[in-house]
């Protein structure tokens, strides 16, 4: 384990108070013995997907779904998942549509990215593999998605790991302007927004991503073969569509499914998530800048703790495996 990521761990660890001799897991092997990418892809059927997923750890154990953002992918969880895995966690891993080797199984589909339906993937997902109720970490599109199983399906949710809190997307208070800094660092939308925009990101998905991640997380020193590794992920035929469509429908420039409208409107009023739960900040974050959790702390009736990691940004799991695979024993103690 190199010197950087071995205090960037540790000081992870000593912002939500842990020393690496408490942790369940700290005689596991180094960062560098883990494994490089998360394979095999297991595939399966669920609602009008073939999701791809990894999977690791005891069948009979409690199940976890780890919920990648954007622009990521399923490695952002390369080093969470042996963590719980060796806890006798039964660990998931889909690749969201759009992303790895999740299709569509109708050419004809909709390739929609509104909030209402990503979740409803995952619902259909946990379906599929016959988990009535499992533990959802994420951040970005993954924490969103969490969070709305979490507040619509409290049954589907036995806890949850939310990285910025609260995030269900409610498009009349979207409309409204923030200051200019906040807008500066949500540029991506704007231009997603535009023929050029889509055009743009066509032609230089990688090189947009790429752009992303170091400005999400400007202390994250990652490498060239991390980044590809994730990168591959973006070259599903769906992916342009998908992430154009996401952005758009945030801004109101583009329509959701009108199947999907009544559960939109009980999005749109901010229901409250029961489930206990642990929510994280990087205190590194380049676009969503740490908080106290106070704000949204109402949404929350639930035991729920915040936690802010020191040094990290944006795709928190990666940078801070460990102190994220804490986050998600400890919420399943409470």
């Amino acid at each position: 384990m190199n010197t950087r990521r071995r205090n960037l761990l540790t000081g992870a660890l000593a912002a939500v108070g842990l020393a690496a001799a408490e942790l369940p897991f700290a005689s596991l092997a180094r960062a560098a013995d883990l494994p490089q990418a998360l394979a095999p892809i297991r595939q399966i059927r669920a609602g009008e997907l073939d999701v791809g997923y990894y999977e690791a750890g005891p069948a009979d154990g409690k199940p976890v779904l780890l919920l990648h953002g954007w622009p990521y992918d399923i490695h952002s969880y390369a080093e969470v998942a042996p963590l719980l895995a060796a806890q006798g966690y039964r660990v998931i891993v889909p690749h969201l549509r759009g992303h790895g080797s999740t299709r569509f199984l109708s050419d004809a589909a909709f390739r929609n990215g509104q909030q209402a339906a990503v979740a409803l993937d995952i619902i259909a997902l946990m379906d599929a593999l016959k988990i009535p109720k499992a533990i959802l970490a994420g951040y970005d599109w993954g924490a969103r998605t969490a969070n709305i199983i979490a507040a619509l399906w409290p049954e589907r949710c036995k806890a949850m790991v939310s990285v910025n809190g609260y995030l269900i997307n409610n498009r009349e208070r979207n409309k409204l302007p923030l200051s200019p800094k906040a807008e500066h660092g949500w540029w991506y939308q704007f231009y997603f927004a535009t023929e050029r925009g889509q055009a743009g990101y066509q032609a230089n998905r990688r090189e947009f991503a790429h752009l992303i991640w170091k400005a999400n997380s400007p202390q994250w020193n990652f490498d060239q073969a991390t980044f590809d590794r994730s990168a591959a992920s973006f070259d599903n035929p769906d992916y342009i569509a998908i992430v154009i469509h996401n952005y758009r429908w945030r801004l109101s420039v583009a329509d959701g499914d009108p199947k999907y409208d009544a559960l939109e409107r009980q999005l749109a009023a901010g229901p409250a998530i029961a489930a206990p739960t642990i929510t994280l900040d990087g205190d590194s974050d380049g676009v969503a800048p740490a908080t106290d959790g106070k704000a949204y702390a109402a949404r929350f009736t639930g035991k729920r703790t915040h936690r802010v990691i020191k040094g990290v940004g944006h795709n928190l799991p990666q940078e801070a495996p460990q102190a994220f695979a804490q986050a998600v024993i400890d919420v399943d103690a409470y």
